[in-house]
């Protein structure tokens, strides 16, 4: 860690012990490192001192405590998310949107979490809304426009959390299906034993659980319930 104090036989500055000055925006750059290595909840404002080779005052006088650490990281990964073009059809819109979101969150976990529970800045958010609301206009969803798409950005942001924990926590999903997979064949319960097989099937089958995408048939089952909406909306 760099050394701004007077400490005999070591340099009083920055530059002079050769370290690049400290900004917001590497501050930034550092965390958002430490939120893909080690997701967004599980570092310290000690670690991300630690990586920009400053004190922790340094990060309070810059960018402020951590809470705004974190709302900057995460203002700064929906910034990384590609907007679907203008002129799309809502539900085409919709489904680019989550497979773009899918990509980019995934790679910082917890991010997607943190979007779900506290949302965003109007200036990270505020593209896609824009964009992403005109869309639905458009597509005939007047006054519920918004609603909408709240709703769907909210599915999204849920299911890549859930995708998040199994994979942070391997193991206890494994354990998990296992217990489940224990009541293939339970002719007592026929339902819970094809949920049983369902899960044994994933579990075991390598090529099925590649072909089998939660993410996508959630996403896809929610643009056909809306849908299904938009035609109510229509008829009134």
């Amino acid at each position: 860690m760099a050394n701004s104090a007077a400490v005999p036989g070591r340099p009083r500055s920055r530059d002079a012990a050769g370290l690049p000055a400290v900004t917001p925006d590497g501050i930034i750059a550092a965390a958002l490192d430490l939120a893909a290595s080690q997701g967004l909840e599980s570092w310290t404002l000690r670690q991300l001192a630690g990586a920009v080779q400053a004190y922790p005052a340094v990060i309070y006088h810059h960018v402020g405590d951590r809470e705004a650490v974190v709302s900057a990281v995460v203002d700064r990964v929906m910034g990384m998310v590609a907007l679907p073009p203008e002129g799309l059809p809502w539900r085409e819109w919709f489904a680019a949107l989550a497979a773009e979101m899918h990509t980019v969150l995934t790679r910082f976990p917890g991010v997607a979490r943190r979007m779900a529970v506290h949302g965003l800045s109007p200036e990270a958010a505020g593209p896609a809304i824009d964009r992403g609301v005109r869309a639905l206009e458009r597509g005939g969803f007047g006054d519920e426009s918004a609603q909408v798409y709240r709703f769907l950005t909210n599915i999204i942001y849920h299911f890549i959390s859930v995708e998040d924990e199994h994979s942070r926590n391997r193991e206890a999903y494994a354990r998990d299906v296992a217990r489940w997979t224990r009541h293939v064949g339970d002719e007592s319960m026929p339902g819970l034993a094809t949920m049983s097989a369902w899960l044994n099937a994933l579990a075991t089958n390598p090529e099925q659980r590649a072909d089998h995408n939660m993410f996508d048939y959630a996403i896809e089952r929610c643009l056909d319930g809306v849908e299904a909406r938009l035609a109510v909306i229509r008829r009134t």
